[in-house]
């Protein structure tokens, strides 16, 4: 069954104080159900016991009702992230039995999928599996808390992943709370109307706090799992107030009358976001929160938009799901990319952040793109379709590939300035967004690629834009920026800046070590004795997430001090004095003589708007 467009009132509030434990998970999945077998009547019901916090595992109960007698479960290979995680590895064992208690055979097809034999009159399979992975891409359970990717902890029946299903907790200490969009229901569970809307509903279990508001007749859940002096509710609340109001606004448009924030502030490591259908899971380090709270502005608004752009203004290749290997498409330019373009125009209609602020890290992109030499031999659609490739560190590298982050942004800028341009100001991205909105996603269609991008940007624009595709999606062409940026009376002005050489270059995949991919030939790391391949322990004795930001702090002709760990094992510690390099930087400055068409463009271009809705709320 399709689901694009979600039914007003779905979430309903579900804080169950004594509920057995709840799990769910973040995933940038469709809320499509996939079966093309007649699903079964009664639901699959899942059990979750909170086995062993010391521990981290959780024993699972799956009942399946009457069908056939042989049933096949999969535990999917990926979620959340595009890299395939294998989440198998933390399976202990599987079991299964009839509705006598009887055993069943049960025969393992591939490292992630299981047969089970005589199941006719129903069964239930039993099996462990040990959940420890921080942040918002992750499973974990501890004496703390409990957060769930339902996805990375729960199997499905192939032959019902469309059906209904019910999950219940169990073991849930008493003093612990549960907070997740899905539907409670009076037995004191949780149901879904197929095991896609499950996984695309995260679960926080813990002493969390709350907060809750109303806007524009949405309802908004806020819960945070943090220590209370490390963030400011009140604070937190206005910002959510600022964001959604603005990007509903933006989209004329809000496909849910309940919406979930969920918020992590964690002291160790952390850092990311999930979108999912009805709410976001949000991870943030506690002191990154306290020294650059726009951060977490930047970080909502970008999973917030989320909710439209990837949850129902979909691609085609990614549906429908597949569970088992890697879905391919050439669209995350659009999908993520041009999501950080919108969450630009939100952060500016809210006044999250200003003209001097949005201009100033827009040229930062801007370099970011032009300083990796790969801009010039793999396109946005091509960085796409490798996403599958960046837990990789040689993929990583400025001279192999481009973000399409990074680049989809800077696409997402200067689509919206080239369709300005092309309908004399009648059109931007809000209208293409808009038009796919309403194309695409409440018609329960999924849009084909960059085409169908195209398709919105010429339909809102009345004009042929097959040239800009062709050459800054498809192809690999220079941007000429100037070109772009002359309508709203900017030019980019290069300039230098001296900078700490350090000497190598690092890359961590989402949870893994910080790895050397490359060290510089004849530099001083290369003579101390570092080597691509080694990990990262400490430098300067900083360790964890935090050493990232310790190299940034460096400064020409200080002393470093790197620890590291070999391929085989062994630790040894490095020092040598830090070296300079000069590096390109970028400033979008006012153009000389600005006219007044292009004061009133630019003014549109600030609120993300077209110039004839321009003062619209």
């Amino acid at each position: 069954m399709r689901l694009s467009v979600a039914p007003r009132g779905f979430p309903v509030r579900a804080v169950l104080a004594p509920i057995r434990m709840a799990i769910c998970f973040l995933l940038a999945v469709s809320i499509t159900a996939v079966s093309a077998i007649a699903q079964p009547s009664s639901p699959v019901a899942y059990t979750i016991i909170l086995a062993s916090p010391e521990q981290h595992l959780l024993e699972v109960q799956i009942s399946l009702p009457e069908g056939t007698p042989q049933r096949e479960l999969q535990l999917p290979v990926w979620n959340a992230l595009y890299q395939v995680r294998d989440f198998a590895q933390y399976v202990n064992r599987v079991g299964a039995k009839d509705r006598a208690g009887r055993p069943l055979a049960v025969r393992a097809l591939n490292k992630s999928r299981w047969q089970i034999e005589g199941a006719q009159n129903g069964a239930t399979i039993e099996y462990q599996i040990f959940v420890d992975s921080f942040g918002a891409f992750g499973a974990q359970f501890n004496s703390h808390h409990a957060f769930f990717n339902l996805a990375q902890v729960l199997m499905y029946p192939v032959d019902a992943r469309g059906g209904p299903v019910v999950v219940r907790f169990s073991r849930v200490p008493e003093t612990w709370h549960v907070a997740t969009p899905l539907m409670s229901t009076p037995e004191g569970t949780f149901s879904a109307d197929s095991y896609d809307r499950l996984v695309d509903s995260p679960v926080e279990i813990g002493n969390f706090k709350e907060s809750d508001f109303e806007e524009g007749s949405g309802h908004y859940r806020v819960i945070v799992d943090a220590e209370a002096g490390d963030y400011d509710m009140e604070k937190l609340t206005a910002m959510l107030h600022e964001v959604v109001r603005a990007a509903t606004s933006w989209m004329e448009d809000r496909p849910f009358d309940n919406y979930m924030f969920l918020y992590h502030f964690p002291r160790g490591p952390g850092g990311g976001g999930m979108e999912h259908a009805y709410s976001a899971a949000i991870a943030l380090n506690a002191d990154v929160l306290a020294k650059s709270p726009d951060v977490l502005a930047s970080l909502t608004a970008h999973e917030f938009f989320h909710l439209w752009n990837v949850k129902r203004i979909r691609p085609q290749t990614l549906e429908p799901v597949d569970y088992t290997k890697e879905n391919y498409t050439r669209a995350l330019w659009f999908s993520e990319g041009c999501t950080s373009t919108a969450a630009d125009f939100i952060q500016l209609r809210g006044g999250l952040i200003d003209e001097s602020r949005f201009e100033r890290d827009l040229a930062s992109a801007i370099g970011e793109l032009e300083r990796r030499p790969a801009h010039l031999t793999q396109s946005a659609e091509e960085s796409s379709l490798d996403a599958w490739l960046e837990g990789n560190p040689y993929y990583r590298r400025p001279e192999r590939s481009v973000s399409y982050y990074n680049k989809g942004e800077l696409l997402g800028i200067t689509l919206d300035l080239a369709l300005r341009e092309a309908s004399h100001g009648q059109a931007s991205l809000r209208e293409a967004f808009q038009w796919l909105n309403q194309n695409y996603a409440k018609k329960g269609r999924f849009f084909p690629d960059s085409d169908g991008v195209r398709e919105a940007a010429e339909a809102v624009s009345h004009a042929d834009l097959g040239w800009f595709f062709a050459k800054y999606v498809a192809g690999t062409e220079e941007i000429p920026w100037n070109e772009f940026f002359r309508g709203v009376g900017l030019r980019l002005v290069e300039g230098k800046n001296t900078l700490a050489a350090a000497g190598f270059e690092a890359s961590r995949d989402f949870d893994g070590p910080l790895t050397v991919t490359a060290v510089t030939a004849g530099g001083e790391a290369e003579r101390a004795g570092l080597q691509p391949g080694d990990t990262i322990l400490q430098i300067n004795r900083t360790a964890g997430r935090e050493v990232l930001q310790e190299i940034g702090r460096l400064n020409p002709g200080e002393m470093i001090a790197v620890k590291i760990r070999r391929q085989r094992g062994t630790e040894r510690e490095f020092k040598w004095k830090i070296g300079s390099r000069e590096e390109v930087s970028y400033e979008l400055k006012d153009m000389e003589n600005i006219t007044p068409e292009q004061r009133v463009r630019r003014a549109a271009w600030l609120k993300g708007e077209a110039e004839t809705t321009q003062g619209a709320p």
